[in-house]
């Protein structure tokens, strides 16, 4: 008897009538697809294809085949999905979009390999989601943790200190919290301003004018473009800092009103939500 595994690269190979579409499919090499194809045709001593170049014809008898496998293997693979659904590796988690892609995704190599077994699906926005309407699990949020109804773990908290590029920091001669005066700060939608900023440096003149952008993606972004002063939250900016992408100005560290919370209904956790949440707790940790 030929393997299952060759009768489902051949069941590919009918089905999208290319050996490069099959092994696009199943994740495999082309020339892994026609080794499967040739020991097959050798088991059953009969031409499964008809090649024309890069198109191929199933015979009568790949044909035949096809067709008897066609609902077995469909079975096979809603049978593996129904399994997956019902041992809880779903998880649907919601955040910011700064922290998905300033704090999540330089880690998702860690998540991956630390979770084999869990299909994560992270879903970025700004508004406090609907758990049940939404169809989430879980969110990392931002604030003091005071939503009714929800179970709130703080993660971690976090200082806000001023970033900027190293050539801004060079074109500008930014030597002391005074020089900020002739620089662009770059204003964000946090408790933590630059009125705070420049009363922790004795500065008392009037803080300078300058864009807000509103969303930390946006501020961090431009602040990396070198188009000004920004007033980074320290778990936002650890990548940037280490990579010195950013460097932070002056020694004036300015505590963050608020935390990160990891929060979900008051339910019973599955057993992918709790590997999520470990994992998560895990690396604040290890953090800013």
């Amino acid at each position: 008897m030929p393997s299952l595994r060759a009768l489902q690269v051949f069941e590919a190979a009918v089905r999208h009538g290319s050996f490069t579409a099959a092994a696009g499919d199943l994740g495999i090499t082309q020339s892994a697809v026609s080794r499967q194809i040739a020991d097959l045709e050798a088991i059953l001593h009969t031409a499964l294809f008809v090649r024309n170049g890069p198109h191929l014809t199933p015979t009568p008898a790949g044909s035949r085949l096809a067709d008897r496998l066609s609902d077995p293997l469909l079975q096979i693979r809603s049978a593996v999905r129904e399994t997956m659904t019902d041992t809880d590796t779903v998880v649907t988690l919601s955040m910011l979009p700064s922290v998905a892609a300033r704090w999540f995704a330089p880690r998702l190599d860690r998540f991956i390999s630390s979770n084999p077994l869990v299909d994560l699906r992270i879903s970025a926005s700004r508004h406090l989601v609907d758990f049940q309407a939404e169809g989430i699990d879980a969110a990392i949020r931002y604030g003091r943790g005071d939503w009714p109804g929800l179970v709130a773990r703080e993660l971690g908290r976090e200082v806000v200190r001023s970033v900027c590029s190293p050539a801004y920091a060079e074109r500008l001669a930014l030597r002391e919290p005074r020089d900020l005066y002739r620089a662009t700060l770059l204003h964000a939608d946090i408790p933590e301003d630059w009125s705070d900023f420049f009363a922790a440096a004795k500065c008392n003149d009037p803080v300078p004018a300058g864009p807000r952008l509103g969303d930390d993606g946006a501020i961090l972004q431009a602040t990396l473009d070198g188009h000004g002063v920004a007033l980074g939250r320290s778990r936002l900016i650890e990548e940037e800092l280490k990579t010195g992408r950013l460097i932070a100005l002056f020694d004036i560290v300015l505590p963050a009103s608020f935390s990160y919370w990891f929060v979900h209904p008051k339910t019973e956790s599955s057993d992918g939500l709790r590997a999520v949440e470990a994992w998560i707790v895990e690396e604040f940790g290890t953090g800013a």
